[in-house]
């Protein structure tokens, strides 16, 4: 049995685990992605989205093919949904990601495109050595792993984006094919272990666009302290299995982040709208905008060492 996520494979000898990245070989549980990503690309780490985290900043992103879930709507199923042995697969062992991270001027690395979780030892190992050089560690994921492993991973990581695909579980088994509960305890796991976290809802008609649900969602995240977690609301484009349906109107966008503010939260973003986004970083305080975006690029700052310059606040993130 992998004891990684909550999907539990139990598999026979030869046989290939839900994510496609692990297999039996002679009675052993192997990975099949250690070192070997078949995405490489250095991004800005708004692109995460990471609107609180070193803003500016290129982050170095690697990705493995696999995923535990299956979601209709990926983005990236062309990698998600197949096993590394059916890729391009680069040559970079953890400590050569370092060091191309370094060569190439970037603050962090981020494990992202994929499932970080389905390539966790590839992962924990080069987030380890990236610690120890001083090289910050991102997390792109969709949460969906058990508490022990999370934990451990904590310990080398430095910031998280975490997609809260639904707020209802039988939404959540059709549109993804994984359980609601876990991601809900995975958020709880990075918020105590010290991980700095940012959290992205992907509207989707007719599947997580309802008022209700976004506000009780809301709610959730408010009363189990995450009202100063960064929240973005994405939009969605057809693609993958859900290519029949629009894109998401941006006035229900908007209707989203009115209702996240509705209910508390502080610091809440729109995305993947060109032209129509909510992007800017407010001082929860004065209201001044701290930080302006314009795309992925930083057009004003008006931060220092943390703290709003017009009236001294703190603005929650890591900033330095």
């Amino acid at each position: 049995m992998c004891r990684i996520c909550p999907n539990e494979c139990v598999l026979k000898e030869g046989e290939l685990s839900k994510c496609n990245n692990r297999k039996v070989f002679r009675s052993k549980l192997y990975t099949l992605a250690y070192g070997d990503p078949c995405s490489v690309a250095v991004d800005p780490v708004e692109k995460k989205p990471l609107y609180h985290f070193l803003p500016g900043s290129r982050a170095f992103s690697i990705a493995t093919a696999g995923c535990n879930l299956v979601c209709l709507n990926c983005q990236n199923w062309t990698i998600s949904q197949t096993s590394p042995d059916k890729t391009r697969n680069f040559d970079l062992k953890p400590e050569m990601v370092v060091e191309e991270c370094r060569n190439r001027g970037c603050q962090s690395i981020a494990y992202t495109y994929s499932e970080p979780m389905t390539f966790y030892e590839y992962v924990f190992d080069t987030a380890a050595l990236a610690k120890k050089a001083g090289i910050r560690n991102i997390v792109k994921s969709n949460g969906y792993i058990y508490p022990e492993p999370l934990k451990k991973l904590c310990s080398v990581i430095d910031a998280a984006n975490i997609d809260l695909k639904a707020f209802n579980e039988s939404t959540y088994l059709k549109l993804t094919g994984g359980k609601f509960q876990p991601v809900l305890e995975s958020l709880k796991v990075y918020r105590d272990m010290g991980v700095w976290l940012e959290i992205t809802n992907l509207v989707v008609p007719t599947w997580t666009d309802k008022p209700d649900e976004i506000r009780k969602m809301c709610k959730w995240l408010f009363s189990n302290g995450f009202s100063r977690t960064p929240l973005h609301f994405s939009r969605f484009y057809p693609i993958y299995k859900l290519e029949q349906l629009p894109p998401t109107p941006v006035d229900i966008l908007n209707k989203a982040a009115q209702i996240a503010r509705e209910e508390g939260l502080q610091y809440v973003y729109t995305g993947n709208a060109p032209g129509n986004e909510l992007s800017d970083t407010e001082c929860p305080s004065c209201k001044q905008k701290v930080v302006v975006r314009h795309g992925y690029n930083i057009s004003e700052n008006h931060l220092k060492e943390g703290r709003c310059d017009k009236c001294g606040k703190p603005v929650d993130g890591v900033w330095n």
